[in-house]
């Protein structure tokens, strides 16, 4: 096997490799000699097959492994050779001349082909000791407590029948058929429906319309589906429900003691208040995170320029725009609405995917020089967490995951850049400043960029 570099320009390489015929000849010989004693054909003692007769019945089949077997190698001898670490797998391209293969199939002539790579680029760590950033904490206030507190005993409140028409805050039992254009439409239909009147639970302007309504009524609803309503067959569109109430139902008291703790699973109602003010403390400190995040790596992305793979970058590209496409689909708008254009909108999401495989690529090295790693236990917690999420299915999404590398790496590789994230973290100046709630969550729409790899 001979190889030889082609091309050497920025990331990208390519090199010649050319089998000669007699290593194919060579090859395909000793396969053929190792399946001798495997084969079973009429007319022949097993092991008892010559190799010209097996060449025959399988030759062509053989050598298409042997071929297979030849590109490997010649990969592995380029990669290993040239100390290469690849951004992508390589490409192969045979000659276009189909006679030339047909020969080498043969091995009556040299097989030459090209193998195309694309390569990480190198770069030196930078010092990040003197790199100062600022970590938002914000703490859970008694009001906070006391909304949550006054949610879930909403949640938990009585209806008591009502005589007389519907107000706003009132529940109602209905019945309903949905048509548009006067045909009716599916899921359109529905029977003992409750519908709490205020909660905008509802199609927008549906509930609105019940009010004044009594037991026995009937009501032409006239309302239109929102633009991004989830159904693309019903978004945009008006549509008459034809209802009948049934019932009328006014709201309890809201009670807001031991006995509600209980029905939440909790002893007593301080205990329920802990729980509350812990759960709003993680989401404040998981806020927390994500901002000092994303400070850390506005940081590192200053410190660093330097050649970026294009197939890496493409796909990233290609992963966000997608995204970005789907969310002005699902919630009815163009660039215009954004106040932007596509050619504009492309090139500040193409700034974002190479500001993604930057920082990816940086926190990749931190990660190989630093030595971190992740457990397999700790990408099995993960992975249970993960098949929580889908309960019911858990076992089929268990096994997916068991069964597919690539789905598994996407459990690995947030907890790698967690751990890098905590290792740079390590060596810079973090300092503490209180915020407000608002403050915390002001930034919320950042976290588009705050992906790493």
């Amino acid at each position: 096997m001979q190889v030889t570099e082609t091309l050497s320009e920025g990331l990208k390489r390519a090199y010649r490799v050319v089998l000669p015929a007699s290593e194919l000849e060579e090859r395909l010989t000793a396969e053929l000699t190792g399946i001798k004693d495997r084969v079973r054909i009429n007319g022949f003692r097993p092991g008892k097959v010559p190799v010209s007769h097996l060449r025959r019945v399988y030759g062509r089949s053989v050598m298409t492994d042997v071929l297979q077997n030849a590109v490997t190698e010649a990969n592995r001898k380029i990669v290993d050779e040239n100390n290469l670490k690849l951004a992508h797998e390589p490409k192969i391209q045979f000659p276009e001349d189909r006679q030339e293969v047909e020969q080498a199939m043969d091995a009556k002539a040299d097989l030459a082909f090209t193998v195309e790579l694309e390569v990480l680029p190198t770069f030196e760590l930078a010092d990040v000791s003197a790199v100062e950033i600022r970590r938002a904490v914000a703490t859970v206030e008694d009001t906070e407590v006391d909304e949550s507190l006054t949610r879930m005993a909403k949640q938990n409140q009585s209806f008591e029948p009502k005589n007389g028409a519907a107000a706003d805050g009132d529940r109602v039992v209905v019945d309903f058929v949905g048509r548009i254009d006067g045909a009716e439409f599916e899921g359109g239909k529905g029977e003992d429906i409750r519908v709490e009147i205020g909660s905008n639970t509802f199609i927008p302007g549906f509930e609105e319309q019940l009010i004044g309504m009594s037991a026995g009524d009937s009501r032409l609803v006239k309302v239109t589906f929102p633009e991004n309503y989830l159904a693309e067959n019903l978004a945009g569109k008006d549509a008459e429900f034809d209802v009948t109430v049934k019932a009328v139902e006014a709201p309890g008291e809201i009670k807001i003691d031991d006995e509600l703790a209980k029905s939440f699973g909790m002893e007593s109602l301080d205990k329920l208040k802990d729980a509350i003010r812990g759960a709003i403390q993680r989401d404040f400190d998981a806020q927390s995170r994500r901002r000092l995040k994303k400070e850390l790596l506005d940081a590192l992305d200053t410190k660093y320029s330097f050649e970026l793979p294009p197939s890496l970058v493409e796909q990233e590209f290609a992963a966000v725009w997608s995204q970005v496409e789907a969310d002005l689909k699902n919630n009815g708008k163009t660039f215009a609405d954004e106040g932007t254009t596509e050619e504009q909108a492309r090139e500040e999401y193409r700034k974002i995917a190479e500001r993604r495989v930057r920082l990816g690529l940086v926190l990749a090295q931190v990660g190989e020089k630093a030595d971190i790693k992740v457990a397999d236990d700790e990408v099995t917690q993960a992975l249970v967490e993960r098949v929580r999420q889908y309960p019911g299915q858990e076992r089929q999404v268990w096994e997916f995951f068991q069964k597919n590398p690539q789905a598994l790496a996407e459990i690995r590789a947030p907890l790698f850049e967690e751990k890098v994230v905590d290792h740079i973290l390590s060596q810079v100046k973090v300092s503490d400043e209180p915020v407000s709630k608002e403050e915390l969550f002001s930034d919320d729409e950042s976290a588009k960029e705050n992906a790493a790899a």
